[in-house]
């Protein structure tokens, strides 16, 4: 009896595998090797000018300081392409949002006329690109130089979400949108009152896509944009970073805080609050990504 219970404990005690200590270890190194970087650009945003000349290396801040930040908030530039980052990312989010969901839901509709070769039509524009002065000359003529919406009317629509959409789109029962054209609801109808409702998850994934994209771009500031007032603000960051020209906010710093505040400190102060707003609005909206993207994809 006392062997059979001696036994049953040891059969209980699970073996722990060389794969369940690597795994967590392994995952902790990429957990570091993600986030160090961050760390390390917001740790030297609110050290001391002393501490950001040396360029050592630090985990903790030694001598907390907040120059950096009073400096990029008092450039009304930098402020200005915030708010232009801002209005770009919000009316561009909605306008690709409405409009993919549209053209979606249309091509989810298999007695669609000319169905087949709107799809292959639409495959070709992703699978190639009419290259960069070929779509310069195109908004130039459309007139969209050096103005606004040049960041949201070709950003209206990718092929990519729209067969996120599509997916999506058909795994909604024909019922719902019956019983709703025999109750008189038009196909525009159908769509606002009855399929979008109930695709939030997919809706938010391709929300998520579209604000990061336009929060993150730095390219068409570059291309199309010369008024200081329409400067997105990662494009200024990327002068700031790559073209070293610091300007009005290096003068401000030296005739604020003299010399002792470094270009360098500037920059990475400059970073974070580029970078702050999508960080805090990812993970609210993170839970709707995977759901989103898998549905369409299962069900699909």
């Amino acid at each position: 009896m006392a062997r059979n219970g001696n036994r049953g404990r040891q059969g209980s005690r699970r073996r722990i595998g060389a794969f369940e200590i690597v795994n967590p270890l392994l995952m902790l190194a990429v957990c570091f090797i993600t986030l160090y970087p961050m760390w390390f650009v917001f740790i030297n945003s609110i050290n001391s000018p002393e501490q950001a000349l040396l360029g050592t290396v630090n985990w903790f801040p030694k001598n907390l300081s907040l120059d950096s930040y009073s400096v990029v908030f008092n450039d009304p530039n930098l402020m200005n392409g915030f708010v232009v980052t801002a209005l770009r990312t919000v009316i561009g989010t909605a306008a690709h949002v409405l409009f993919t969901a549209i053209v979606a839901y249309g091509m989810s509709k298999t007695h669609l006329i000319g169905r087949k070769l709107y799809m292959k039509i639409a495959l070709i524009t992703m699978l190639f690109s009419g290259g960069l002065i070929p779509t310069f000359l195109l908004m130039t003529k459309l007139g969209l130089y050096d103005n606004f919406w040049v960041f949201i009317l070709p950003a209206m629509y990718t092929f990519f979400n729209m067969v996120i959409f599509m997916s999506f789109f058909r795994t909604i029962p024909d019922g719902l949108e019956e019983s709703a054209k025999v109750d008189g609801a038009s196909d525009y109808g159908v769509l606002f009152r009855i399929v979008l409702p109930n695709s939030m998850a997919v809706l938010a994934t391709i929300a998520l896509f579209s604000a990061v994209y336009h929060w993150n771009d730095y390219y068409q500031g570059i291309i199309y944009i010369r008024s200081q007032d329409l400067l997105p603000l990662q494009t200024m960051l990327y002068k700031i970073v790559a073209e070293n020209s610091m300007s009005f906010m290096q003068q401000q710093a030296m005739a604020q805080f003299g010399a002792r505040l470094p270009g360098n400190s500037i920059k990475f102060a400059s970073m974070m609050v580029a970078t702050a707003p999508i960080l805090v609005f990812y993970p609210f909206i993170q839970r709707y990504l995977v759901k989103g993207v898998m549905i369409g994809a299962i069900k699909g």
